[in-house]
């Protein structure tokens, strides 16, 4: 199989879905407005996720829209090609926008804007597991020979859209702005209702109880996973094998341990510690690495 990146300033990009022109326009040409609001992941920490519930939200809990039209088209990302120049056009208000780009490469017209940012971030154990899966069944990535050289790979950065620690760092970097929300996958998973409700409020989104608890039923895994217009079964041929592995494989907190060896553990930890230890934000799942 031939090189499925192409490199944009030091970052490795899937070349089926970008281009260079693509994100020269982004960082360089793209005008952000300020009723804009941006669900920002690395990849597999809960994107689709967010999708549904912004999808949701934005539809006041209604599912049709959920239900009748591809998630890449409700809240689209922003780097596939072509898409920001048709998002440059587009007169929908708000506009719902996905991304995986790191901060350093985001658009500069974000600078100084009121536009708003939630950023998902997911213990990174899981979403190497989750990324190795999905590097087999897709053609965005390299196809993983095995777990430990997969791991060496992410941690060497030579990952689509970058390094994860230098992913998480650089977008929270805007942590004390009032225009940028994280919170993490595990939060949502351990209470999705509560954490629905945070994501109204700094949307400035009110939804009554009943709203609030169709976004949840709505955006479930289940639901997710059986619903065509968000599982990827519509996605284009050739970027996806579903046969090889699903796109939703389990939708769990600590899938790691059922996947990682006892040195793999060790391995990952021991990075963790150096490139973590003096971040400014513990993570649940910092409780998990050794001191």
């Amino acid at each position: 199989m031939s090189d499925p990146y192409i490199e944009y300033k030091g970052v490795l990009f899937p070349k089926i879905l970008t281009s260079i022109e693509d994100l020269e326009f982004i960082e360089k040409e793209f005008q952000v407005r300020d009723d804009d609001i941006y669900n920002i992941t690395y990849p597999k920490s809960g994107t689709t996720w967010m999708i549904e519930i912004l999808s949701l939200i934005h539809k006041n809990g209604d599912p049709t829209w959920k239900n009748t039209v591809p998630n890449w088209e409700r809240v689209p990302w922003i780097e596939y090609s072509g898409v920001a120049k048709l998002l440059q056009q587009s007169e929908e208000h708000p506009r719902l926008i996905t991304s995986h780009i790191p901060k350093h490469l985001f658009m500069k017209s974000f600078n100084g804007s009121k536009a708003k940012i939630i950023y998902t971030i997911r213990d990174p154990k899981d979403v190497a597991v989750s990324l190795y899966y999905f590097s087999i069944m897709s053609n965005y990535c390299k196809d993983p020979e095995n777990m430990d050289g997969f791991l060496k790979g992410f941690f060497a950065e030579n990952m689509p859209y970058g390094s994860w620690f230098n992913h998480v760092k650089g977008w929270m970097g805007l942590l004390g702005k009032e225009n940028f929300m994280f919170h993490t996958y595990e939060d949502l998973q351990k209470d999705p209702r509560g954490s629905v409700i945070k994501i109204c409020k700094f949307l400035g989104k009110e939804l009554d109880d009943e709203a609030i608890d169709s976004v949840v039923k709505n955006a479930s895994f289940k639901n997710m996973k059986q619903n065509n217009m968000s599982n990827y079964s519509l996605a284009p041929p050739g970027h996806m094998d579903q046969e090889k592995s699903s796109f939703f494989r389990k939708g769990i907190v600590g899938d790691w341990k059922n996947n990682f060896t006892v040195a793999q553990n060790e391995y990952f930890d021991k990075i963790y510690k150096a490139e973590m230890q003096d971040f400014i934000v513990k993570f649940p799942w910092d409780t998990n690495v050794p001191e």
